[in-house]
């Protein structure tokens, strides 16, 4: 084992070795027939072994103008010894250092669970560089540039498939366990493992515009952003502690004043106010409050959910209403045709005819009828604003768009009044019939209304710019509470402002870039981060990378429990607290029951705060 190896390892094994050695010496004081100065040597010793690192920290703390729990610990440790309580000064901090050893097991674990994150990130990306292909830094990538990605390989940057098919594990990404399915002309994002076959990707992004850089910075900033809770209970700790030493020498030697000042008296009330100091540690709060909160954004991430910091968990807990754009989060934002009506043809003979005239188009409804409809038939192609497209095929005129353009080219049409983008067709002046398209519900959509009324959010709306009568349509489908279509986004926004009003926690959830004003006027602004565009992601308070609205629940959910924990160890550890504070003062208890209610009331807020973890590892 290398010197490196070795310190890296001792460093990670110290705190036990510490731990063990003076419980040893506390054994040895406590039960060999030694005499009395053998006996408060071993206790001396066992004290440096178990406080040299209270009193560095207490030291710094000092330099920074500030007192913490190690110097109220320090304090009880040593008035305990210059009474005489060899015993007890040694296990205030013995019990102390195997506290702050499960602390650090738990923030660890914790730690490691988010920074399984950054495994993610790919150390090198392969680019084809002439006829040959380099390993070179993802940062080093350019736009443009055609890369290499290997079954194993996690993806660098995001990009274009332009070789190959794959199926590629998003896991890391969206929690989501089943492979995608990836050919040629698709979109890939960086972070996802290839896991069948070598594909070449061009790249779209730089390294520092993908998807892998904004989640690690996402994560990152993340536990800079603190709840009330944390911030309460960052400001109670640096007032609380010297308030504390303060009533600890009220406690030590003013009673003693007026119920008689001897010498007995004075040993009893310091002994009393030693363990009134060793109560009254803040460590539980300290250490529990944050931890489930950084859990909480822990297990969240997992989910393929990031959520910006534990300011947004307090509000995604109390979250009541959440409104939703429809189109690329409720639905695909892909359109697929609904229905066909052929009028004097057969439907194979229609559906050909209409593939071929819209071939020639970039309109996403036109797409959606093109298919694989080739246009080397097609000339003379021209696209008419607000109308539709007329294209030459065969030598015949054919026409495919709206209604305006079958009445300004004089052709007797069946008018359709349903739901849907209907497109009429013609061909040399004869109607040829329509096809009706629609934009396809996602399938996790329609479990919204049960997943959210299970998490506890009480009103769902959705807000669009389409048409009154799809919104019906799609509300309806779903079971959404409430539904307002053609709206422009200053609409949304008003909307927003005026349900906030009503004071309650209102989220938006959306995906493009219209709709960043609403993400940002909202409680919390969540965006699809999937496939919504990239000033919704930075604008939102919460990411989404899997594209299922029913996500929303499942935040909703973790920041409820994640509050519910750290509520309710700071209601535990101030009851316990005060309960034995006031037992410790009038006499009923001793130093070792002090003990119990800083470090026992620790470890018990600690284990409470990573439950889920606990709970989760027993599920697999």
């Amino acid at each position: 084992m290398n010197k490196k190896k070795f310190k890296k390892q001792l460093q990670k094994y110290l705190p036990i070795i510490k731990i063990a050695l003076a419980l040893i010496l506390v054994l040895l004081g406590e039960f060999l027939p030694i005499g009395k100065w053998w006996k408060l040597g071993i206790f001396i010793a066992a004290l440096i072994v178990v406080g040299i690192e209270p009193l560095m920290e207490s030291i710094e703390g000092f330099k920074a103008r500030h007192v913490d729990e190690n110097f109220l610990m320090l304090i009880a440790a040593i008035g305990a010894f210059v009474l005489g309580e060899y015993l007890d000064g040694v296990l205030v901090l013995l019990l102390n250092a195997i506290g702050e050893y499960f602390e650090h097991y738990a923030v660890n674990k914790s730690r490691n669970f988010i920074s399984k994150l950054v495994e993610m990130r790919t150390p090198y990306a392969n680019l084809i560089r002439g006829n040959e292909v380099v390993t070179v830094e993802p940062e080093e990538l350019s736009v443009g540039d055609v890369i290499v990605v290997k079954v194993g390989e996690r993806v660098p940057v995001d990009g274009v498939v332009v070789d190959g098919t794959t199926t590629l594990d998003t896991s890391a990404l969206t929690g989501e366990s089943v492979p995608r399915a990836i050919k040629e002309g698709d979109e890939i994002i960086s972070g996802c493992v290839n896991s069948e076959s070598v594909i070449k990707v061009e790249v779209r992004k730089k390294y520092e515009e993908s998807t892998v850089a904004k989640i690690l910075d996402l994560v990152e900033s993340a536990t800079s952003r603190k709840a009330k809770a944390e911030n309460f209970i960052s400001k109670f700790a640096a007032v609380y502690t010297p308030v504390v030493v303060g009533l600890a020498i009220i406690v030590a030697f003013v009673p003693p004043i007026f119920f008689g000042y001897t010498a007995e008296s004075l040993k009893e009330w310091i002994y009393k106010a030693l363990s009134f100091l060793v109560i009254s540690c803040p460590c539980a709060l300290v250490i529990s409050v944050p931890l489930s909160f950084f859990r909480g954004i822990g297990l969240a991430s997992k989910a393929g959910i990031l959520i910006k910091g534990s300011n947004y968990m307090e509000k995604l807990a109390k979250l009541s209403t959440v409104a939703l754009d429809k189109t690329g989060t409720l639905t695909e934002g892909k359109f697929v045709i609904d229905f066909v009506r052929p009028s004097g043809i057969s439907e194979e003979e229609f559906l050909e005819i209409a593939g071929k005239i819209e071939s020639g188009s970039n309109h996403p409804i036109a797409k959606s009828i093109a298919g694989d409809a080739s246009s080397e038939e097609v000339s003379d192609y021209t696209e008419i604003s607000g109308r539709g497209v007329k294209a030459v095929i065969d030598g015949s005129v054919c026409l495919g768009g709206n209604a305006l353009l079958m009445e300004e080219n004089d052709i007797s049409f069946e008018k359709y009044d349903g739901v849907g983008s209907v497109v009429y067709f013609a061909k040399d002046g004869t109607y040829l019939g329509h096809i009706v398209v629609k934009d396809k519900i996602k399938d996790d959509s329609y479990d919204l209304k049960r997943s959210y009324t299970a998490s506890g959010i009480k009103k769902i709306v959705m807000l669009s710019g389409d048409s009154n009568a799809v919104c019906a349509e799609v509300a309806e489908k779903l079971s959404i509470d409430e539904y307002h279509g053609q709206l422009l986004p200053e609409d949304k926004l008003n909307y927003l402002v005026a349900e906030k009003g009503k004071n309650k926690v209102v989220a938006f959830v959306g995906d493009g870039i219209n709709d960043a004003p609403c993400l940002a006027e909202a409680d919390v602004g969540i965006a699809m981060g999937g496939m919504g565009s990239d000033i919704a992601v930075e604008t939102a308070d919460v990411v989404i990378m899997e594209d299922k609205p029913t996500k929303v629940a499942e935040a909703s959910k973790i920041s409820r429990r994640t509050v519910k924990i750290a509520t309710e160890n700071i209601v535990f550890a101030l009851s316990v607290k005060v309960a034995v504070m006031i037992l410790s003062v009038l006499g009923i208890g001793n130093i070792l029951l002090a003990i119990f209610a800083d470090v026992g009331v620790s470890v018990l807020a600690i284990l409470n705060a990573i439950r889920p973890m606990l709970k989760e590892r027993k599920i697999k």
